[in-house]
């Protein structure tokens, strides 16, 4: 379920990775989620869901169902990345969820239950109770899409929900260093792009 390319992960939020899941890595624009075919791939690097599930969903949907429902997610990602930036920059208030109610309605629609388990093999072994999903329809995988949406709003700082500030780049991260000084959505692409723009720069005034 790999593409050609990795999907990234740079935004210490998985819901912001999902809304970095169309970026210009190097050139040429690249959306993750393109097709249905990419919205399992992504899901399964993102570890949002099972790939036992993703495997069962694909072999269950019928032609076009699953690219439909990557359209889906395509408009979901583009709405809360209004929302982001919108209220990027400072914390969030109650006065923002009559916005979120796209979210809220796509929230309510997910089929959850609890299950006793054991903690490890062995009949020693303690109980637990974990929280599954039945993946009953291609539009289930939307749900876990909605889950990490819903995170960012509750357990990140939008106050230090940040644009790279590399020129061209689109994509977006939490800054969690402790002075709040990241700029760059990593050092290896737009942060090593402005050394080298900055090296070129200084070599042109020497001459």
């Amino acid at each position: 379920m790999s593409p050609g390319l990795p999907a990234l992960f740079i935004a210490e939020a998985i819901g912001l990775d999902f809304l970095n899941s169309i970026a210009t890595p190097v050139d040429v624009p690249v959306d993750w989620i393109a097709d249905g075919a990419g919205l399992l791939a992504w899901l399964d690097q993102a570890r949002l869901v099972p790939r036992d599930a993703l495997e069962a969903i694909q072999q269950r949907a019928l032609p076009g169902e699953l690219d439909n429902v990557a359209a889906q997610a395509r408009d979901l990602r583009e709405w809360f990345r209004s929302f982001v930036r919108q209220h990027q920059g400072r914390a969030l208030t109650a006065a923002a969820l009559p916005a979120l109610e796209p979210l809220n309605l796509l929230l309510e629609r997910d089929i959850r239950y609890a299950r006793v388990v054991a903690r490890d093999a062995g009949q020693e072994s303690r109980l637990d109770v974990v929280r599954r999903r039945r993946w009953r329809s291609p539009e289930t995988l939307l749900q876990p899409l909605g889950e990490a949406l819903a995170t960012v709003l509750i357990e990140q700082d939008f106050a230090q929900v940040k644009a790279c500030a590399g020129p061209a780049c689109t994509l977006l991260f939490v800054d969690h260093t402790r002075a709040h000084t990241r700029r760059w959505c990593s050092m290896e692409l737009c942060g090593n792009r402005a050394k080298q723009a900055a090296h070129r720069i200084r070599v042109k005034e020497q001459h």
